[in-house]
Formats: structure tokens, C-alpha cells, sequence
């Protein structure tokens, strides 16, 4: 089945796992580090975005609410709403604190800061 865009529902995690992301102005603003699933729902809590940082060192790690990101073909990448002083304002963590508490403390301080509405209501 296909979105209103013409996407499919349904991607290998493996598949969005390297994509970049960018955002509205077409700046690249990192990449696309992993996926948090949420096994009892069968849903994606978020996706874990990368930012900055050299080969590993001083990464910052970002959980963005999976619904805020739009993929396009053009830029063979994701897109973000948020300009570039909202994802440097945004919480960020370690990949240990993201899964910290089942990842619930990310995901509800994420989804709280971008204002995106939560899927687990």
C-alpha cells in the first residue's frame, strides 16, 4: 500500500539506518544513527539523528519524533521541519541515555520540545 506522497507504509529499518537528514532549507543537519521501537505498541518511538562530531567523537544524538520526518527523493534523504538553532536548542543524549527508562525519558522529552502530537495516545 502506498501514502498520499506515493510511499510505501512500510521500510526495512535497514534502509533508513545512514540516511541523511536535512531540514526545510535544505541544509544537512546529520544523519540517521538508528530507530527506537516501541515493542508493545509495534511502533517507532523516534529516530535517532546524529549531529556533528568526527568519526564518533562529539556526536550529539538527537530522538526526533518519526512523524516529523518526510522523506525525499530528491535529496535521497529525510526531512526535518526545524531550522538549524531549534535542533542545536533540542535535547540531546548519549546512545546509553536514549535507551535509558525503555528510551521513554528521549522520547517523551522529544516529542514535548518539537510539539509533535504523541502516537501513544
Amino acid at each position: 500500500m502506498t501514502t498520499a506522497t506515493g510511499h510505501t507504509d512500510a521500510i526495512r529499518a535497514s534502509r533508513v539506518i545512514g540516511t541523511e537528514v536535512y531540514n526545510t532549507a535544505g541544509e544537512h543537519i546529520g544523519d540517521i544513527e538508528d530507530v527506537m521501537l516501541e515493542k508493545t505498541s509495534n511502533g517507532i518511538m523516534f529516530a535517532i539523528v546524529g549531529f556533528g562530531g568526527f568519526l564518533g567523537i562529539g556526536e550529539k544524538y538527537h530522538a526526533i519524533p518519526w512523524a516529523s520526518l518526510d522523506y525525499d527523493e530528491d535529496r535521497n534523504g529525510y526531512v526535518v521541519p526545524y531550522d538549524k538553532e531549534q535542533l542545536r536548542a533540542a535535547p540531546s543524549y548519549s546512545v546509553d541515555e536514549l535507551t535509558e527508562d525503555d528510551g521513554l525519558k528521549a522520547r517523551d522529552a522529544s516529542y514535548s520540545y518539537y510539539k509533535a502530537d504523541p502516537y501513544w495516545q
